[in-house]
């Protein structure tokens, strides 16, 4: 279990599940990586790497190159002479070091990309430990005239789970009794189902990002926290404007809402942003990707266990990174999305036409759980399209998922599917807003399990 964070000034430090991976790291490692934090804006990077410089060693630096001095930018002119390096950081920060018994933070380590060279020789060393944290929309492409350290260890961190958004608000036994029910795949009774799903929609509002839930917490007002959200996209919109300056990515970006909604088979660059070359278009898709501010889902051709060898990169969706963001999104032409969506989610009162909602919280769970995304189109021979939303890879097998916005319940896709690929399929899920149950074959389970399966 990750260990509680502690209240410092304003800000918040939540319960964060990477905390356990980095344990980890220092336990495993042994100073011979530098950990790399990777993640969007404003996920809690920098606070992650902070509170655990704070708690696990007995002293640290942290050098944040977002607004580092002069003074700390040149210390990596030369680097030469490790001991007058380390003397001369240990001066200008007014801290002292202890051999591996203290950290070095390089915070936004892609504003200085020397500095991120310079790992390779620092961990060399040997003397300390060291954590990156960045910005993935820079840390790929600001490298040129650099050698990329091997010695970095990559980690993602997510906008907060469900579960996590549960622990923020001081309930740390309901997501593991929910782990209990669906593996006996036991269900709850009506009832709890609609507690529960009320509490996940409240999720499903709020969002993961720290700020977001922070606000909520402290506030309980949803006009406070999608104005929180809100900042957090214009954010992201000032990052892709610095990257492409035609704005493209960040046409992308913000059509993602539409080209859900459309529940067409893929996402469609050329509505959005033109025609353009093949090249040009898939190079603004792996920017947006490289931010980690979306999750892709590409397409299987050939859905088995190894989906990466037959991944169609021109066939794709997109999904925001975060639940909350793209609720603020979907109605980014509001003033403040309280009086439509807001309501509707809470009160239960989600129309068909936003079921896109519930299909990107889920492509969110399976991503923050590690897996990545995947999906599968065919055609019978009555030219009829299906489709299955997610393909999870379990062991040798697959793991079809299907995704209701509501308490439907039929499964043709699934069946379909299933039928087509019998030797290639283990479990089969089916989520929606009801009770957990098994229909056949087919496993229903209720939305808030999503990140469980």
């Amino acid at each position: 279990m990750p260990k509680i964070g502690i209240r410092a000034m304003a800000e918040t430090l939540f319960k964060r599940k990477i905390y356990d991976k980095m344990l980890a790291w220092k336990k495993n490692s042994a100073g011979g990586t530098a950990l790399l934090i990777e993640g969007p804006r404003r996920v809690g990077k920098s606070t992650i790497a902070r509170t655990f410089a704070e708690e696990e060693y007995r002293s640290h630096v942290i050098i944040d190159f977002a607004k580092a001095s002069s003074e700390e930018i040149n210390l990596f002119n030369d680097i030469s002479d490790l001991n007058m390096f380390f003397t001369r950081l240990m001066l200008l920060e007014g801290v002292s070091l202890y051999e591996r018994q203290s950290v070095i933070i390089f915070d936004e380590v892609q504003e200085h990309p020397k500095a991120r060279q310079a790992i390779k020789y620092l961990v060399e060393d040997g003397r300390y430990d060291y954590i990156e944290t960045g910005s993935l929309i820079s840390i790929h492409r600001n490298v040129d005239n650099i050698v990329i350290p091997s010695e970095e260890e990559p980690v993602s961190m997510y906008p907060m789970d469900y579960e996590e958004f549960k622990w923020a608000l001081g309930d740390t036994a309901t997501i593991p009794l929910l782990r209990q029910m669906l593996e006996k795949r036991q269900s709850l009774g009506d009832a709890v189902n609609r507690k529960l799903m009320r509490d996940y929609r409240l999720y499903m509002l709020v969002g993961g990002m720290p700020q977001a839930v922070d606000k909520y917490i402290k506030t309980h007002d949803l006009s406070a926290v999608d104005r929180v959200k809100r900042g957090i996209i214009r954010i992201y919109e000032q990052d892709f404007h610095k990257l492409d300056k035609t704005d493209k990515a960040k046409a992308l970006f913000k059509a993602i809402p539409a080209e859900l909604h459309k529940n067409a088979s893929r996402f469609q660059t050329t509505t959005i942003i033109g025609k353009i070359s093949s090249n040009t278009s898939r190079g603004l898709v792996e920017m947006i990707e490289d931010s980690k501010t979306v999750n892709v889902a590409y397409h299987a051709d050939d859905p088995n266990v190894g989906m990466e060898l037959s991944t169609n990169k021109s066939s794709f969706k997109m999904y925001v990174c975060d639940t909350g963001l793209f609720v603020t999104l979907a109605f980014w032409d509001k003033d403040f999305t309280e009086n439509i969506i807001y309501q509707k989610l809470l009160n239960d009162k989600l129309d068909t036409n936003l079921g896109y909602v519930y299909e990107n919280a889920v492509a969110q769970a399976i991503a923050s759980s590690g897996n990545k995304l995947f999906y599968y189109t065919w055609l019978d021979k009555s030219n009829h399209l299906y489709e299955i939303d997610f393909l999870l890879s379990r062991g040798f097998k697959l793991c079809p998922v299907e995704v209701k916005s509501s308490g439907y319940s039929t499964h043709a896709s699934l069946d379909e599917f299933c039928q087509k690929y019998s030797e290639r399929v283990s479990n089969r899920y089916l989520i929606y807003t009801k009770d957990l149950r098994k229909d056949g074959n087919t496993l229903l389970i209720p939305i808030y399990m999503a990140g469980l399966i």
